[in-house]
């Protein structure tokens, strides 16, 4: 983060402190939130979390890894995404999904902000990097989110799931999604 311009050390530094007050609020021992190289945090052993910052925002989510294997956040300002990133984030089946909506490019942030967290989930358990066409989602309009694999990533084959949440509020799309840990 050294090199990094100064807005975005702040969003860094933002989004480590909102994962230690999470910490903090659970009871959990307080320690460094590194970043790795591959710029996931690094998170103290016995811990799973996920952090998202905007330029507005900053969120972390956290738990003692005996309950919670994984956990992923994303959130972002809740506007419309723009056509040609739309285009590179959406598999077919989601354009259809947003074009039936009242504001397709709105419709189009949601999928994108639900594919962030699914990722960061993902990511925590089996460092795969995911194209955006690795997942497919869906989404209901009680706030409840489906993440499907395209492929075979981790441990999960093809068509396994994830299930998790999106809320709108404060000006900000928020997803999450978590896994438990196996007994």
């Amino acid at each position: 983060m050294r090199n990094a311009v100064p807005s975005r050390r702040a969003e860094f530094t933002a989004g480590r402190a909102a994962a230690r007050l999470a910490m903090a609020s659970l009871g959990l021992p307080l320690a460094a939130i590194p970043m790795r190289v591959d710029r996931s945090p690094d998170w103290p052993e016995a811990i799973s979390g996920s952090i998202t910052h905007t330029d507005a925002l900053a969120l972390a989510a956290v738990a003692p890894s005996a309950r919670l294997a994984a956990i992923g956040i994303d959130a972002e300002p809740d506007e419309p995404l723009a056509e040609d990133l739309a285009e590179l984030v959406l598999r077919p089946e989601e354009k259809d999904l947003c074009a039936a909506e009242s504001d397709p490019a709105r419709a189009a942030r949601l999928f994108f902000v639900a594919k962030e967290a699914a990722y960061k989930c993902q990511f925590a358990l089996t460092g795969e990097l995911l194209d955006f066409d690795g997942l497919s989602i869906s989404v209901s309009p009680e706030g409840a989110v489906k993440a499907i694999c395209t492929r075979q990533t981790g441990p999960w084959d093809a068509g396994a799931s994830l299930e998790g949440r999106f809320t709108r509020c404060g000006g900000h799309i928020v997803a999450a999604f978590c896994l438990p840990a196996r007994a």
